[in-house]
């Protein structure tokens, strides 16, 4: 789909419509704000890529939001889509230079806080994180993947920072999910699905929480990022098998979160590992 077609086909389906680009401008940037900018495009390649591309050129707080991506990007580089107008995704450009670089590996943890404390607020939807990236919602019984996140180094050590994605499913429905174990805000009972005020809770929050992070030189203590991540963590207090880099594989409870962010695993010989970078999967429920 080219760019023209999106355009001319924004109210084609009625049940979701465009988002208001004038309306979140006017709410969120503000004199003082951390958001500098933000821009809607009815559909582009990836927000991540389109940002990383001008991090030098743009000021901390741009905010990209596309209706469709046609190369959507996860962890891995794994490659998903979506419907057009059928979730949020969106990128935003942070430069904490006040932080230590060995502490901005909170940020993609920060940023699942602060979608989770948005959701939570406008949609009414209980929003679990599974370390490191992903987002969570009940779906009848099942606990099923709704979003998730990708924060990537973009730019030059002078003028660059972190770009961090994030794809969020809303309106998608059952015959519409790209597997079965995909969800969506509307399949969670989600109380709000309308994208403008979903999409200003989430900046909002993380507004909040990266301020928060970047004012205390991101010691996720005294802000209460870490105990806050644990508190909704999904992956904390079950047996988990941790995909490694080099085709390595580690099994274990998920029993805490370090200072740094990393998962710790208690393997079953009572040795403790914490693990900075894997693919996590849950082997059964918690507790």
């Amino acid at each position: 789909m080219t760019p023209s077609d999106a355009e001319d086909n924004r109210w084609s389906d009625l049940d979701r419509p465009p988002l208001n680009a004038a309306s979140l401008r006017k709410t969120l940037l503000r004199d003082g704000g951390l958001w500098s900018s933000l821009d809607v495009v009815p559909v582009t390649g990836s927000t991540n890529s389109d940002l990383a591309a001008r991090a030098d050129e743009l000021s901390e707080g741009a905010v990209l939001v596309a209706e469709e991506q046609s190369a959507a990007r996860g962890r891995l580089d794994r490659r998903w889509s979506a419907p057009a107008r059928s979730g949020l995704f969106f990128s935003v450009l942070l430069k904490p230079a006040e932080v230590p670089v060995e502490r901005w590996g909170w940020l993609p943890l920060l940023t699942g806080v602060a979608v989770a404390t948005g959701l939570s607020r406008v949609a009414g939807v209980d929003t679990a994180l599974k370390w490191p990236n992903d987002l969570l919602v009940t779906v009848g019984d099942q606990e099923r993947k709704a979003g998730g996140i990708l924060a990537e180094r973009a730019g030059s050590a002078a003028g660059g920072g972190i770009v961090i994605g994030v794809g969020l499913n809303v309106t998608l429905r059952e015959d519409e999910l790209p597997v079965p174990t995909a969800g969506s805000l509307a399949l969670a009972g989600a109380k709000v699905t309308d994208r403008d005020p979903l999409l200003r809770a989430v900046l909002r929050s993380l507004e909040h929480w990266y301020v928060t992070w970047r004012d205390a030189s991101g010691d996720p203590t005294s802000t209460r990022l870490q105990e806050t991540y644990a508190a909704g963590c999904a992956t904390l207090g079950r047996q988990v098998r941790a995909e490694l880099p080099g085709d390595r594989s580690l099994e274990g409870e998920a029993v805490a979160l370090d200072t740094d962010g990393r998962l710790i695993l208690a393997t079953g010989e009572g040795v403790q590992h914490p693990v900075s970078a894997a693919d996590i999967i849950h082997l059964r429920p918690a507790g």
